[in-house]
């Protein structure tokens, strides 16, 4: 099996080297690496030409950053290997990590594979082990901050695959289609998932494959930029993916996710971010939704995923500890108590 590495950047030239660095030690060597420059401005692009990396250049041709989803489905159109792998600029792999993740491929037949993200300043920290989607449409990185352990060390079946490190199926993105563009950044690859869901495309995480992760190295956490972002495209997957009869069956879920996202931005001081991202969300979703009409259907299978994804979700709540945003949310929208009419 070939792989192709997708890496998505802007900026951060310093990251990007570290990437590239760990992924010329592979002990499966990449057929290639693709570095889609979103317009930087830090000569990004030329030490990943020093490097090796085949560098797209998309925002300079463009007037700018055009997104992370563009970047992204750039550098699959372009790819030739057997599989993709995308990887964020700042991501670090295991000399092993495609090796382990292209075996996984092999032994479950799955449509992609995920690994064990452990955060870079914190080694013993978990980043991420795979995401979940609750019925109120908000995401969550499964283990985010915690202490590693034999919770997270376990194989399991997924449909979410992070576009922060994961290798797919070249056919994958044939059958479920590019990254949506109206997202720009944040939450595409949770649509991505929805729509592998609903074509029963299943994922497998791996453990064993290991990489280290800045999270928000770019913008910085609770960047405004990014509270927008996550705010807009919240309500952006709503108006894709809920039919009317869903939207009025989760209407307590919903009401609970954007509710406590929007006490969270506020107690960080980003309000007026999101305010714009909630206005940007409700301009922009009247023509997603008519857009993508064709794509919804009497939402029963989409209740089926949401559920079974938010079971997970609690189950590593309750095992690993709560955060105090999914505590909230079960005891504003208890599984089970949605209204059926």
């Amino acid at each position: 099996m070939t792989v192709s590495f997708v890496i998505p950047t802007w900026n951060r030239s310093d990251l990007l080297q570290a990437a590239l660095a760990s992924l010329r030690a592979q002990t499966r060597p990449p057929l290639e690496i693709l570095v889609v420059d979103n317009g930087s401005t830090d000569g990004s692009a030329e030490a990943a030409r020093r490097a090796g990396a085949e560098v797209l250049e998309v925002g300079a041709n463009l007037g700018g950053n055009q997104g992370f989803s563009a970047a992204v489905n750039r550098g699959v159109a372009a790819a030739r290997g057997d599989a993709i792998a995308l990887l964020n600029n700042d991501v670090e792999c295991a000399p092993d990590w495609t090796d382990r993740l292209a075996s996984a491929l092999a032994t479950t037949n799955a449509w992609f594979a995920i690994g064990k993200l452990l955060d870079h300043g914190r080694r013993d920290h978990i980043d991420g082990a795979g995401d979940a989607v609750c019925r109120g449409g908000a995401a969550c990185r499964l283990g985010h901050g915690r202490t590693d352990g034999p919770w997270f060390d376990r194989s399991r079946r997924t449909f979410f695959p992070s576009a922060t490190a994961v290798l797919a199926r070249r056919e994958f993105f044939s059958r479920v289609g590019p990254l949506e563009e109206a997202f720009f950044a944040y939450l595409e690859d949770v649509d991505l998932g929805l729509r592998a869901a609903l074509l029963d495309l299943a994922g497998v995480y791996e453990p064993a494959a290991i990489a280290w992760h800045r999270g928000s190295a770019t913008l910085g956490p609770w960047n405004s930029r990014t509270v927008e972002w996550m705010t807009r495209n919240q309500i952006l997957l709503l108006a894709k993916f809920f039919p009317a009869p869903l939207l009025r069956r989760y209407r307590r879920p919903i009401a609970a996710a954007q509710l406590l996202w929007a006490v969270l931005a506020l107690r960080h001081g980003r309000s007026v971010a999101w305010a714009r991202g909630l206005y940007a969300g409700l301009q922009q979703a009247p023509a997603l939704r008519r857009a993508t009409a064709s794509f919804r259907d009497d939402g029963n299978r989409l209740a089926t995923i949401l559920s079974k994804s938010e079971r997970e979700l609690v189950s590593f709540q309750q095992a690993t500890g709560w955060d105090r945003y999914w505590r909230w949310y079960c005891r504003l929208a208890p599984l089970g108590r949605e209204t059926h009419r």
